[in-house]
């Protein structure tokens, strides 16, 4: 074990990513951003595959948002295509790792070859004891409003914040204790906002494609300095 790797308790079972600077990674070398993604899925495998030997029980990632079509064409086709080159070659890669990939987000805007990739990745992996979200397609706001219609369709009036827990895409998993964004920006950008409530945020300047375990490491670190009070006082 590496001097100073941190140990994952308890109290820090759930982490998620905000993978942003795949862009600025790419025109600071002179690249299209095309190639910066490409540097930031190979960093997201290993990111996955540093949280499983950790021992965290949760990962989610904010991979493509609800917003994110806005961006020129080329770029969502690389995007996706990244994407199904993932779900063709990294089943093995799951299975040696434990991890159960799971995609949070409406699938119902795309493709059909793409939405079948996805059916059989989840399937595969179902029974690994690591759960990865993958956000795709997602966004908070629009998590919620197909929650509350979920509700309302079941005939639900009076509903609770359980109700509404148990409604959204991550109904089985505990709330992150843990929230990173890489690339500098120090919001959330419409990423698990009910769920995100209490977390805990750590804001880097490192660019997603250079992230390293060191990174991931001192987050960790950081997590264990802070006292969570809930809104209450320090014990």
């Amino acid at each position: 074990m590496a001097e100073n790797r941190p140990f994952v308790d308890e109290r820090l079972q759930h982490i998620a990513f905000i993978m942003d600077g795949n862009g600025r990674w790419a025109q600071k070398r002179g690249l299209k951003r095309q190639e910066g993604h490409r540097e930031g899925s190979e960093a997201f495998k290993r990111v996955v595959s540093y949280c499983a030997d950790l021992g965290f029980k949760a990962v989610t990632v904010y991979a493509f948002s609800t917003e994110n079509w806005k961006r020129p064409k080329e770029e969502v086709s690389s995007l996706m295509k990244l994407l199904e080159r993932y779900l063709t070659s990294s089943r093995d890669e799951l299975m040696k790792h434990g991890v159960r990939f799971r995609v949070i987000g409406d699938k119902s805007v795309l493709s059909p070859g793409l939405i079948k990739k996805i059916d059989n990745m989840e399937k595969a992996t179902a029974d690994n004891p690591l759960l990865l979200n993958f956000a795709l397609n997602y966004g908070g706001r629009d998590e919620l409003v197909r929650a509350f219609k979920k509700l309302v369709d079941s005939g639900k009036t009076d509903i609770t914040e359980q109700d509404i827990s148990l409604a959204l895409d991550t109904f089985d998993c505990k709330d992150p204790d843990l929230v990173v964004r890489t690339g500098g920006d120090l919001r959330i950008s419409n990423f698990l906002i009910w769920q995100a409530a209490y977390s805990e945020l750590y804001f880097t300047d490192v660019l997603w494609p250079d992230i390293t375990n060191e990174h991931i490491d001192a987050a960790i670190h950081d997590f264990y300095s802070r006292q969570r009070r809930y809104g209450g006082v320090e014990s």
